[in-house]
């Protein structure tokens, strides 16, 4: 493995601790945000009652639901790989900060897909306020 190729598969402990410090607030934001969209649904119902407006509301309902369990999943395993670095530095302390741990991209990944489909739902939930309210 070249050089390279290793910068590109590991980083330094310092780098994934604040790439999880940076998660775990986006994720944060986004659980606290669900709540308010929650709050909004509830604004529809009250002037809206139709059958097809119903329907449409039980269908945020349930996917703000499953953003939330996505967001525990993904703070439970962010959570997971932060413990495994923290028992590195407790356990093998010297030059911690220049040695290079494997690259969490399973992770990355998993984060990067859970934003862009909370962007789309996050998106077709104001579309269709703008028709409702």
């Amino acid at each position: 493995m070249t050089t390279a190729t290793k910068a590109q598969t590991h980083k330094h402990i310092g780098d994934l601790h604040f790439e999880h410090q940076v998660w775990i607030n986006r994720l944060r934001f986004y659980k606290d945000e669900i709540g308010i969209f929650e709050k909004r649904l509830e604004e529809v119902v009250t002037r809206n009652t139709t059958s097809e407006v119903l329907a449409q509301v039980e269908h945020f309902q349930n996917q703000y639901i499953r953003e939330r369990e996505v967001i525990d999943e993904l703070r439970h395993d962010i959570k997971e790989h932060e413990n495994f670095l923290e028992k590195e530095s407790v356990e093998r302390p010297v030059a911690i900060e220049h040695r290079l741990y494997k690259d969490h991209a399973g992770l990355r990944d998993r984060m990067e897909t859970f934003e862009k489909l909370y962007r789309e739902l996050k998106d077709e939930f104001q579309h269709w306020l703008m028709k409702w309210m």
